[in-house]
Order: structure tokens, then C-alpha cells, then sequence
């Protein structure tokens, strides 16, 4: 076991995917010489030359066609958005080619890529740097989505990604970066549709991913000296959803609270309470709960950001309030 960042977890498995398969290419604005906003990429381009680590222009929407051109041409290519906001600027790309060209060629083409970077509301970003984008992709057919939360499945899951033959967005937090976790010194990949159960428990099953999973387990702190036991579950895919593993918790907990950074209306929490009530509904005995972020652009003061989603006490009083209807 090797203590290791989260970045440099995310540069692992990239540097390893690179190292195994020639076909693997990274491109986006900055990730060669400069190795990377979040330098996930630092030093790859001295490593695999130029043309395996390609610093493109501001083009958000020209470097994702190029990208998906070069996946149906047989090469497997990570994007790297900057800020994964910017990739808005990209949607035609993601949606209607990235997303569909398997589809629409009968099968005749495969979209080998993985389009990551980091998300997420920060620490006074600005509205459009505090995007989460997992709501606005999730109705896309063919797409996969990932959101990464600790230094382990970050790299496990991204090697995974990089050898799928589908188009995967991975979605990192902004504010994950600097985690740190001991990881195997050995190579090791984690599947991309399985959800992880953090906290086994029998009282209420809290869905949460990404950050949240962090703010979950500082709520955890409280709830275990006040006598609760919430099972804890990070979805980490969003899509699909692990369906299996949320129905075989409500089935013990009979209890949902959903804790996410995602807009409340149309996010996570939406389509997980509309799949919860169509297969699961009998196995409950109380509403589902979500705790979402605001529907406002994120604030830059400070103040103002933090009142807008989700924090540790909210969690902790969702808890109290769901278990004291146990009859």
C-alpha cells in the first residue's frame, strides 16, 4: 500500500492505461506542458510525446468531435475538461454523436472515450465554475456516468472507464483534489455500474455520491453518538443505477434519504425517487427524503454558497426526523 493524492491516484491510471495500450491519448486545453489544471496530466506529455498528450485550443466543441472521430477510428481518448462547465460548450458533441453513433450506425461503430475533469460547487468559484452537469447529461442515451470520491475508486474506476467501449463521463470534485489514501501497489479496476455500501446499517439507507459522500460521513460523527445506524451508500454510477444494491438496503432499512450536490429539481434525486417508487415502493415506510442543493446559480459569497447546498447538520436532522416515525 502506497499513500497517494487524489490527483495523482487519477494520474495513475491514466499514466497505466497510457503505458498498456498505445491507442490511449489524452486531449484538452492545457494538459500537456502544463500538465493540467488540477495537474492530473503533469509530466504525462514528456513520458508519450506530444501527440499522446495533445494541447488543443479553446475549442470545447471542435476537440470532442475530434475526439469522437478518433474513437471510431479505433484510438480510446480522454478529454479533459478544464472545468467540466465548459463542456457545456461541447453538448452537441456529447449528446448527439458521442452519445448515439453506436446506435445510429447499427453497431458498426464503438465510442471508446472518457470525457473527465472537475465539477462540483468549490469554494467561491462563481455560478459558472460551480456546475454539475451529471442532471444535464443524464438523459442522454448511451452515456455512462461516474462520479468518482476517494483516491482508491477515483483510479480504479477510471482504468475501468478508459477500457470501456462506450462513452463514460467521469465526474471529479473540485474539492477532492488534495485527498489523500492508501492505495495497492498492484493494478486494480473497479466496475463502473456497482454502487459502493460505505457504512452497513439498519435503520435508514442514505443514497449520496461525490462530495456529499464526505459531508455524509462527517454527519456519521453525530448520528453514532446520538445511538443511530444509517447504512451509507455511495451510487458512484449515476448512470445506470445500481438498482440491485439500493433495493437490497431498503429492503432491511425501509427508509430512503437521498443527500446529493445536484440541483433539486431534475437531478439525481429526482430520477432515484421516480426508480425507488416503481420498484421498491411496498419495502417502504416513509416518503422518500432528498436533501438537494438550491435552484439558483451558485453565489459567490461565501455565506451565500454554503446556505445553498447541503450540509452535514441538514443530514444529521433528516436522521432524526425520519427514524423518530418508526412505528
Amino acid at each position: 500500500m502506497a499513500q497517494t493524492i487524489f490527483f495523482n491516484a487519477l494520474r495513475e491510471a491514466i499514466d497505466e492505461e497510457m503505458a498498456h495500450d498505445p491507442t490511449v491519448f489524452v486531449l484538452g486545453e492545457d494538459v500537456g506542458h502544463y500538465g493540467g489544471s488540477y495537474k492530473v496530466t503533469k509530466d504525462l506529455y514528456k513520458k508519450y510525446g506530444e501527440l499522446r498528450v495533445l494541447d488543443t485550443p479553446i475549442a470545447e466543441n471542435s476537440f470532442t468531435g475530434l475526439a469522437v472521430g478518433a474513437a471510431i477510428n479505433g484510438l480510446r481518448p480522454i478529454i479533459e475538461g478544464m472545468n467540466m462547465g465548459f463542456l457545456l460548450l461541447a453538448f452537441n458533441q456529447i449528446a448527439n454523436n458521442a452519445g448515439m453513433l453506436r446506435y445510429t450506425s447499427g453497431g458498426n461503430f464503438k465510442i471508446p472515450m472518457v470525457i473527465r475533469g472537475p465539477g462540483g460547487v468549490g469554494r467561491q468559484l462563481g455560478a459558472e465554475h460551480s456546475q454539475r452537469l451529471e442532471a444535464y447529461f443524464q438523459a442522454v442515451p448511451g452515456l455512462k456516468i461516474v462520479a468518482c470520491s476517494t483516491p482508491y475508486n477515483a483510479k480504479g474506476l477510471l482504468k475501468s472507464a478508459i477500457r470501456d467501449n462506450n462513452p463514460v463521463l467521469f465526474f471529479e470534485h473540485v474539492l477532492l483534489y488534495n485527498l489523500k489514501e492508501e492505495l495497492p501497489t498492484e493494478e486494480y479496476w473497479l466496475p463502473l455500474d456497482k454502487a459502493e455500501i460505505v457504512r452497513p446499517g439498519k435503520d435508514v439507507t442514505i443514497l449520496t455520491y461525490s462530495r456529499m459522500r464526505h459531508h455524509t460521513l462527517q454527519a456519521l460523527k453525530t448520528l453514532e453518538k446520538q445511538g443511530y445506524d444509517p447504512e451509507i451508500i455511495d451510487l458512484i454510477s449515476l448512470k445506470p443505477l445500481d438498482l440491485e444494491t439500493i433495493g437490497n438496503s431498503i429492503r432491511k432499512t425501509h427508509r430512503v434519504i437521498i443527500v446529493e450536490e445536484c440541483m433539486r429539481t431534475g437531478g439525481i434525486g429526482a430520477e432515484l425517487i421516480a426508480s425507488i417508487n416503481e420498484r421498491f415502493f411496498d419495502e417502504l415506510d416513509a416518503p422518500v427524503v432528498r436533501l438537494s442543493s438550491q435552484d439558483i446559480p451558485t453565489p459567490y459569497n461565501g455565506t451565500l454558497e454554503r446556505l445553498t447546498i447541503v450540509q452535514p447538520e441538514q443530514i444529521v436532522e433528516a436522521v432524526e426526523k425520519m427514524v423518530a416515525l418508526r412505528v
